[in-house]
């Protein structure tokens, strides 16, 4: 096996598993762990990977995406935290956009019952979820489904948004850093959540922190855009810090 196809199997081990520890690529492939270590450099130079202590993760770009079913199994009690930490930044919001997403489901499932609040969503897991609860009026975006997350995108589903001033958005991405923002592989996804930005008065930002430093392909909005960033403690305080001087506050839940 020559290096470039090592390489390969290794990324196609991060984008099965979410993440590869050099430890273990090491004993499976039989090389050692400092060339387990120069692979991984190396794919991070190329945007493919992102290195954390003893391994990496892998990064969504205009070539991979990960399914919601698979988001449903990484990192939930950190996503159960932040979402319920998100939720408490509703305030007296009456109209609410919540994207599409695991952890924004989770938010949705968060928000209080005991008074009218009006639901925009382009997941369908969403509406789904939040069709039947009392006190919550569901308006779901048109256009193409998505089939791997699933949700709606597409010029139907800007249009629509483009008719809307909402109170509070709650927006995800698959990247977030100081220097590019916020990004997502999708072009289609990529301009409905940038019609969310300018329809929204306030927008908050969820997601865990492999996500915090990754770039992936369509930029889509700018850290200082946001009120709020909701992610959990595995962001270093002080790389919270940096986020924060850029303008929003950063909660670690």
């Amino acid at each position: 096996m020559d290096a470039e196809e090592r390489r390969r199997g290794i990324l196609e081990s991060a984008r099965r598993s979410g993440s590869v520890d050099v430890g273990q690529l090491a004993a499976d492939l039989g090389v050692s762990k400092e060339t387990v270590r120069r692979d991984l450099n190396r794919l991070e130079g190329h945007g493919l990977v992102r290195r954390t202590h003893g391994g990496a993760h892998a990064v969504e770009s205009a070539g991979f995406e990960t399914p919601l079913a698979f988001r449903t199994t990484m990192h939930v009690p950190e996503k159960s935290r932040i979402a319920a930490a998100a939720a408490e930044l509703l305030g007296d919001a009456e109209t609410v956009f919540v994207d599409e997403g695991y952890t924004p489901q989770l938010i949705a499932a968060a928000l209080p019952r005991d008074r009218p609040l009006t639901v925009v969503t382009s997941s369908l897991a969403t509406a789904g979820d939040l069709a039947s609860a009392e006190n919550i009026t569901v308006l779901l975006l048109g256009g193409r489904v998505r089939g791997g997350t699933p949700a709606t995108v597409a010029p139907w589903a800007v249009r629509m948004l483009s008719c809307f001033v909402i109170d509070l958005a709650y927006v995800g991405a698959n990247g977030i850093s100081r220097e590019h923002g916020l990004t997502t592989p999708e072009p289609t996804v990529s301009e409905v959540k940038a019609q969310v930005m300018r329809a929204a008065r306030r927008r908050v930002f969820s997601g865990v922190h492999t996500e915090c430093g990754a770039a992936s392909f369509c930029h889509l909005a700018d850290v200082a855009e946001f009120e709020a960033i909701v992610t959990d403690a595995g962001l270093p305080a002080a790389e919270a810090q940096r986020y924060s001087l850029l303008g929003p506050e950063v909660i670690r839940a």
